[in-house]
């Protein structure tokens, strides 16, 4: 099991930038794909990014692609997403997930472990 653990949400103006970090704990970090995820009040969690195990492969949800980039440090234990262009549309508690796999997945029983998520508000 990883433990994961979000930081760098808040609240900014649309239009400006973001960057969420999200620190893991455990042996296994390098071999399983991570993702970030999002859930707005009264939504379902949505997909926001992946990124393989060796931080290859990467994918976004359409309403993201463009704005936002998912990377990770497998040496320090990290995975970021860094928010650009951000709108209100935007705002929403994001997540932080490992995959039971190493290769990317969009789907959100694929991801095993996740973190308790950090706030993000876009004000227009």
């Amino acid at each position: 099991q990883v433990q994961l653990v979000e930081s760098g949400g808040g609240l900014v103006q649309a239009g400006g930038s973001l960057r969420l970090s999200c620190t893991a704990s455990g042996r296994t970090f390098s071999t399983y794909a991570m993702g970030w995820f999002r859930q707005a009040p009264g939504q379902e969690r949505e997909f926001v990014a992946a990124i393989s195990s060796g931080g290859y492969r990467l994918d976004y949800a359409d309403s993201v692609r463009g704005r936002f980039t998912i990377s990770r440090d497998n040496a320090e234990k990290m995975v970021y997403l860094q928010m650009n262009s951000l709108k209100p549309e935007d705002t929403a508690v994001y997540f932080c997930a490992r995959s039971r796999i190493g290769g990317v997945t969009v789907a959100t029983t694929d991801y095993v472990d996740w973190g308790q998520g950090t706030q993000v508000t876009v004000s227009s």
